[in-house]
């Protein structure tokens, strides 16, 4: 999980540029995954007379379980629009709606309960149309709330084997949960077994395997517990590791085991330095995961690109937003909840195409 912004950094969280992916292809891709994804070509066909106009091209849909609100961008107001920039269909259900982020003085809403969670599902699986290649799931409070996840992603797995769950296991940070003491061993033993790629922070992820994280070989050794436990992508945000560029940066790490044909793992490891920023933003581990889904899809086998893509989309993001701020608070004023959103819009070309701007290290 990317969360709440500590030391000044932007990695946190509370709870028209042609993309160069589409300048490589003459025609719309089939899903780089393995075949009997839902994530591949149909065809949408006109009848002209004696002849057939055929038009293929990728539908790739993902079901994203997350929070909404009105004004601003936390939860699927943070997912969502990147994701469909990027050519994913975003099927969202709000497991609350509230007026604003509750970093501002005051907010207004409602909570999905787990009851009806379960009936919106229902009516998508009366109509047949339960069909999806991802799910994305964030910030949650609610242990029934989260077996029901739980229950949905298996049921969806169950349907379509190559289905990829994106989890940020968010539970807490820096020593201290901020989420209740009983979503823990939902967690650890129920939603991490059947989660593909997982977003944990240091503290998420020693809490999760028991094992501290002091070293790099600690971190790497950590990240191989969390391969046992079931994921097969996992990308420490944040660590306390010492940066190697100075103290104005943090260590992210990142681990991926691939299945190769004839049966045999392989595993690549990798490590990135980002910039922090004196900042706090909400929504940025929302933004992270979503990109972290859609640059793994099209770089399934190479973590080391899609961290450096999503890393980047990040940056651009938080740097325009930052800039942004400053300017509506005025010279020797803090930004307020309100002027420190996150551009989202704005950012669109970043989002499709961001220029590298931080280069990952093969471990």
């Amino acid at each position: 999980m990317l969360h709440v912004l500590q030391f000044g950094a932007w990695l946190l969280k509370l709870p028209s540029r042609i993309p160069v992916w589409k300048q490589q292809q003459t025609e719309p891709a089939a899903c780089p995954r393995a075949a009997g994804s839902r994530c591949s070509s149909h065809a949408a066909c006109a009848d002209s007379t004696d002849n057939f106009v055929r038009e293929t091209e990728m539908e790739c849909r993902v079901l994203s379980i997350q929070s909404h609100v009105v004004r601003g961008y936390v939860g699927n107001k943070s997912a969502s629009f990147p994701l469909q920039v990027m050519g994913f269909e975003v099927d969202s259900i709000n497991s609350v709606q509230f007026s604003n982020h509750t970093g501002y003085a005051h907010w207004k809403g409602q909570v999905l309960t787990a009851d009806e969670l379960h009936v919106l599902y229902e009516g998508i699986k009366l109509n047949n149309v339960n069909h999806y290649d991802y799910v994305l799931t964030g910030y949650t409070r609610d242990t029934s709330f989260l077996e029901m996840v739980v229950d949905i992603v298996q049921e969806l797995k169950r349907a379509n084997p190559n289905l990829v769950y994106v989890c940020d296991p968010v539970l807490g940070d820096h020593g201290s949960m901020y989420v209740p003491q009983n979503l823990y061993p939902v967690y650890k033993d129920k939603v991490v077994p059947v989660a593909d790629i997982i977003t944990p922070n240091q503290f998420e992820a020693e809490l999760l395997t028991g094992k501290n994280i002091s070293t790099e070989k600690d971190a790497v050794e950590v990240m191989d517990l969390l391969h046992n436990m079931g994921p097969d992508t996992v990308v420490i945000t944040s660590s306390d590791l010492p940066p190697r560029l100075g103290d104005r940066f943090l260590v992210s790490l990142g681990s991926q085991r691939i299945v190769m044909p004839d049966g045999t793992s392989t595993t690549q490891r990798i490590r990135i330095e980002v910039p922090k920023v004196d900042a706090v933003f909400v929504g940025t581990g929302d933004l992270f995961a979503a990109m972290l889904l859609a640059w793994t899809h099209h770089y399934p086998t190479d973590l080391k690109t899609a961290c450096e893509k999503t890393f980047s989309v990040m940056h651009h993001v938080i740097q325009r937003t930052i800039s942004y701020a400053h300017e509506m608070a005025g010279p020797g004023r803090r930004p307020s909840p309100a002027q420190l959103e996150l551009r989202m819009v704005q950012s669109k070309a970043d989002i499709e195409d961001p220029a590298i701007v931080m280069e990952a290290t093969i471990l």
